[in-house]
């Protein structure tokens, strides 16, 4: 069992730093992969980036939330182009760099959402995507 990044990834960073296996790569080019990613097959389940996560987004695979309860104001990205993402999120990552990110969504309090949808792309970006690319460990730092 592996851990997920969902889609309230807002590329803060700070879970690569403590990740002993540096199986976490921010997703690359951003606009088709938003979020970072946890490479299955590398990762050790040691659960480091869960509490790391500013936004909550890590889970286990086996926890993340089927009817995720929104407190009102979170942010959700997808891919850019992705219909009823059309905001833009400014704010800055774990090393008080700058990060901008299109294809951005505000959700309502109460708002229910399914995050299971987001299990598949961390295994994809690993099989059909870039997976670990050129200067990933240097990324954001």
């Amino acid at each position: 069992m592996t851990h997920i990044i969902t889609s309230l990834c807002l590329r803060d960073g700070g879970c690569v730093d403590v990740c002993p296996v540096e199986c976490i790569v921010p997703g690359m080019p951003q606009d088709k992969y938003p979020w970072y990613y946890i490479d299955p097959v590398t990762c050790i389940d040691c659960g480091a980036c869960i509490p790391e996560c500013p936004f909550e987004a890590i889970f286990t695979e086996d926890e993340v939330p089927e009817a995720y309860a929104a407190k009102g104001g979170e942010k959700i990205a997808q891919p850019v182009g992705t219909a009823g993402f059309t905001e833009t999120f400014e704010g800055s990552n774990h090393h008080g760099h700058p990060v901008k990110m299109e294809g951005v969504r505000t959700l309502a309090a109460g708002e229910i959402l399914n995050f299971k949808p987001d299990i598949q792309p961390n295994y994809d970006y690993f099989t059909n995507g870039p997976g670990y690319w050129d200067g990933w460990q240097q990324h954001g730092k």
